[in-house]
């Protein structure tokens, strides 16, 4: 083919995309703008300012600090609890809501289980309630002395434990109340996702198998999580984000206290910018979560690509 045919095809293909944009950018303006102003732009304008010393006093100076916000950051002892806290929550919440929401969704998919349109709802309102309402909930449940509802039945009456608990004065039992909550708050969407998967699975394959003599326990491990892999890879994924974005838990519960020990990422972030005002701080700590929780999605998703579920 010559040079001259390729070219005017080159240029039909342009002015045809060329148009069709014409067409949706009418529809699409308003995004667009609201993206560059509510997220473009805040993103760069924090990068800016993580190097900065930065002031919003009107008219006052931020002088440019360069890399020592961050370097501040490796050396302060509240920094390494709010990495190891962070880390902590995604390490144990991640396996027990992922397993917990696959469990609970094979259980409700069973053909001999009715009202499975009830039991989904009771396991989504957790979701959809605010995290205020369900954080001072735990707050009642796991109080100090024989007065919250956990001491008051190992305590009064079980008498499972010699004297009452205090939860959330200590670091590891606040840090234990801060994971039931989160796994409480968020095993239902799980269950949901893995619910939909599984009555996407065709019924002619479990009764081939069954045709075959496969049993109960062989139809789940060659059928069911072959067949639900890529869901679970995507599962797993959000799992983890929504395990670096731990922050109501801990506000509404701990403060990050006691003595900053139960403090995370997210809530030192906050606690930085609006109650120490040390914005460019703040920033610093902001733009190395951001670039972790890429680096971990973006590593997770390259592997997703390269994978054969089949």
């Amino acid at each position: 083919m010559s040079e001259s045919t390729i070219q005017p095809k080159k240029k039909v293909g342009f002015k045809k995309g060329l148009k069709q944009w014409k067409e949706v950018l009418p529809f699409l303006i308003l995004g667009l703008i609201g993206t560059g102003v509510f997220v473009i732009f805040p993103l760069f304008k924090g990068i800016v300012m993580s190097f900065q010393d930065y002031s919003i006093m009107p008219g006052a100076e931020s002088p440019w600090v360069g890399l020592e916000n961050y370097l501040k950051a490796f050396e302060e002892e509240q920094f390494r609890y709010a990495v190891r806290n962070t880390l902590l929550n995604t390490i144990v919440t991640v396996p027990i809501n992922w397993f917990l929401g696959l469990f609970f969704a094979v259980l409700i998919n069973l053909n001999f289980i009715k009202f499975k349109i009830t039991f989904r709802t009771l396991y989504y309102v957790p979701i959809i309630t605010s995290w205020i309402v369900v954080s001072f909930l735990f707050r009642y449940l796991f109080a100090s002395g024989d007065g919250g509802l956990v001491n008051y039945l190992l305590y009064t009456q079980l008498g499972v434990i010699d004297e009452p608990i205090n939860w959330l004065g200590n670091q590891w039992t606040a840090m234990l109340v801060i994971w039931s909550l989160h796994i409480w708050k968020t095993v239902g969407w799980a269950l949901v996702i893995y619910l939909a998967a599984l009555q996407g699975i065709p019924k002619s394959l479990y009764e081939a198998a069954e045709i075959d003599g496969a049993n109960a326990i062989q139809l789940f491990r060659h059928i069911t999580i072959p067949m639900v892999t890529p869901i679970s890879i995507f599962v797993i994924i959000q799992l983890v984000m929504g395990a670096f974005n731990i922050f109501p838990q801990v506000y509404f519960v701990t403060g990050g206290g006691p003595m900053h020990q139960t403090e995370v990422l997210q809530s030192m972030i906050y606690t930085q910018a609006f109650e120490n005002f040390n914005f460019g701080y703040s920033s610093a700590l902001g733009v190395m979560m951001g670039i972790a929780v890429f680096l971990l999605t973006w590593s997770q998703q390259k592997k997703i690509g390269k994978q054969k579920f089949y």
